[in-house]
């Protein structure tokens, strides 16, 4: 009996080890998280030659909000470069946003004119195995973004 007392708790003790090393939560294949990002803070550093032009860098900091747009859940900070200057133009971006159990890190293209997907490359906490696509999709004329992730297995 003492025996089976003692490997019980073995067991019990590793498996707490495990969760608080592991932080006991992960993202779900699958799973969606839609939030809707407050562009407020949008700031760009213009490089030679002067205007829009290939190296200009786009640097942000923006409240994030819930699907309903109603409540902050979180924040976002990150920053883009610009590839391409035209009426179809384009920048390449990197950003986290943090959320209350965790951040999520992506990666990818941002076009002026049209929505985008970008690659969901990481995270910490609940999102510590964050793989996927984020879809971009631009609102109320570019003042708000919604960031819509999808969870791969």
């Amino acid at each position: 009996m003492k025996r089976l007392l003692i490997l019980a708790g073995l067991v019990a003790a590793v498996g707490l080890t495990i969760a608080v090393v592991t932080g006991g939560a992960s993202t779900t294949p699958g799973q969606t998280i839609h939030v809707i990002e407050h562009a407020h803070t949008d700031t760009l550093a213009d490089v030679d030659p002067p205007g829009d032009s290939t190296g200009d860098v786009l640097t942000f900091h923006n409240p994030v909000f819930n699907a309903a747009d109603s409540q902050q859940v979180g924040r976002d900070q990150g920053y883009c470069i610009r590839i391409k200057a035209s009426s179809r133009g384009s920048w390449e971006c990197n950003w986290t946003t943090f959320l209350e159990n965790g951040h999520i890190t992506v990666e990818g293209p941002f076009f002026d004119t049209r929505d985008s997907k970008l690659a969901i490359t990481g995270g910490t906490g609940a999102y510590r195995d964050a793989r996927g696509v984020m879809e971009l999709k631009s609102r109320a004329g570019g003042t708000e973004f919604a960031f819509i992730f999808h969870f791969a297995g």
